[in-house]
């Protein structure tokens, strides 16, 4: 039985506490994606996306780069790239068909 956290649950929750902190005030989504923490994030790989998608699903936040680098697949359909809730809710729905969340 596991009673905490994993050591990659702390590592992901700490990463993403400083790339929301670090990124708040950023317009540029280049800088947001590149920034040291998410990419921290990605390199974690396939073991953090039911993290990502969780927290996605509960709190949204920019997480469709790292999900696309780490799943290597886009369910986002072409009508509603830019459209922020469709494409967590497509996000969210894949996750769901996979088992992962």
């Amino acid at each position: 039985k596991r009673f905490g956290p994993s050591e990659t649950e702390v590592t992901f929750e700490d990463l993403s506490r400083r790339w929301k902190a670090d990124t708040r005030a950023l317009s540029s989504y280049s800088k947001i994606f590149m920034h040291e923490a998410y990419q921290q994030i990605i390199g974690l790989g396939p073991v953090v996306l039911p993290l990502i998608l969780r927290k996605l699903q509960a709190e949204g936040g920019h997480w469709f780069w790292a999900l696309r680098s780490i799943s290597r697949e886009n369910p986002v359909p072409d009508g509603h790239q830019g459209k922020t809730q469709l494409m967590r809710e497509d996000w969210v729905r894949w996750g769901q068909e996979r088992g992962i969340i």
